[in-house]
């Protein structure tokens, strides 16, 4: 009877199961400061952290890609099993946290875990819905940027107990997420097997003009994204220093401005039936790129000034990134979308690290300037963009794809 209530709101159950589970993704991040002060962690060392994630994210997608386990066994179950060991590694950080190789390593088998959480929440979501839509990958994309920003909230509630709570908590609702699926189940549409995943078949995509267009806004968008993320409590703290509020207001707005996130992509899915997905995630790009030029010019400007551009640049950042999932399903061979996918994926991903490790590797030098080390990514995105889908051929895919 439970199951039976579960299955008639399956994308409801998805998303608030990605969004539980991808709380794992930016857990330490939510106790950086705490661990800056408590442990000595740099904000170097905390950037090599994040990008262990990305680095495990990377091989955790390419291993269950290549050797077809999302085809050999239930996504629910994939997905339950790697919120349940994931949550086990995430606690476990606790015990490792000073102890730098073996820290690394647990973020590292953690991205490893997520692999098997965001993705098979997409397959799921196709199980479900069949005609899923960018509407319904704004929320997923939406879900997994307020699972990013909830690690904050997480310790902005927590805030007079230790760093390790705000872990734990985590863990516990990457757990409850596991169980949402567990009951939920496949759902009845899921899609033949694929097989292995063929690389020369993944690479051969990148021969339409089209879609390697969309590859390149996409890569640059990534080149951005996470990088942002992982200052965002960079650049709050200083805000916070400068109006002399408690360090315990750095959790709450750090959340919000991660979590603005969500509106950016459920407005960005609304928005492009009406546009279309290229003009959305066109218009996303130049917002964040402009803001992210403007950001440093304006350090001396009032505080609040600053803390508004944040949250634009938090809303602007990531709405473009369910439409760039979705207009690369749509000029994608068709033959070809899954490794195709887990190609641009897995190359998106990979670009996320050198963008992490430079940008908090040099904060402590430049502080607010290592922020223009992102606009090449927008940048990036707009030029591949410029001459987009001029192709006829591509015109009915793209038109589907923003309905």
């Amino acid at each position: 009877m439970q199951n039976e209530w579960l299955r008639r709101f399956p994308l409801a159950i998805i998303v608030i199961a990605q969004l539980f589970g991808t709380s794992l993704w930016f857990s330490v991040n939510g106790v950086g400061l705490a661990l800056q002060r408590d442990l000595g962690i740099s904000e170097a060392e905390l950037g090599r952290l994040t990008l262990m994630v990305q680095a495990g994210f990377i091989a955790g997608t390419l291993t269950i890609a290549a050797t077809g386990l999302a085809d050999r066994f239930r996504a629910s179950h994939i997905f339950a099993f790697s919120c349940l060991v994931g949550a086990l590694i995430n606690a476990g950080f606790i015990l490792s946290a000073a102890a730098q190789p073996m820290a690394l390593l647990l973020r590292f088998l953690t991205g490893v875990c997520l692999a098997g959480i965001y993705p098979l929440g997409m397959k799921m979501v196709i199980g479900w819905t069949p005609r899923h839509t960018g509407a319904a990958l704004a929320w997923l994309v939406g879900m997994l940027t307020l699972g990013t920003a909830l690690p904050h909230l997480l310790r902005g509630v927590t805030f007079t107990f230790g760093w390790q709570i705000p872990l734990l908590l985590a863990s516990g609702l990457a757990l409850l997420g596991g169980a949402l699926v567990v009951f939920l189940g496949d759902g009845p549409h899921l899609p033949a097997s694929s097989g292995r995943l063929h690389w020369r078949d993944g690479l051969a995509a990148f021969r339409k003009r089209d879609f390697r267009a969309v590859a390149s806004g996409y890569f640059g968008h990534c080149w951005e994204l996470y990088a942002f993320w992982m200052l965002v409590p960079f650049l709050v703290a200083r805000e916070i220093q400068r109006l002399g509020l408690s360090t315990q207001s750095l959790s709450w707005l750090a959340f919000a401005i991660i979590a603005l996130g969500t509106i950016g992509c459920l407005y960005g899915g609304f928005l492009s039936k009406r546009i279309g997905s290229l003009k959305v995630a066109r218009r996303a790009l130049a917002c964040s790129g402009l803001t992210g030029l403007l950001y440093p010019l304006l350090g001396d400007a009032p505080s609040l000034l600053l803390l508004g551009l944040l949250c634009l640049w938090g809303f602007s950042v990531i709405a473009d990134s369910p439409q760039f999932s979705a207009l690369a399903a749509a000029t994608a061979p068709r033959e070809q979308v899954g490794s195709t996918l887990a190609i641009m994926n897995a190359i998106g991903f990979a670009l996320t690290i050198p963008a992490i490790s430079i940008t908090s590797t040099l904060w402590a030098a430049y502080e607010l300037w290592v922020v223009w080390l992102l606009l090449p990514g927008p940048a990036l995105g707009l030029w591949a963009l410029r001459s987009a889908f001029c192709s006829r051929d591509a015109a009915p895919a793209i038109n589907r794809s923003a309905r």
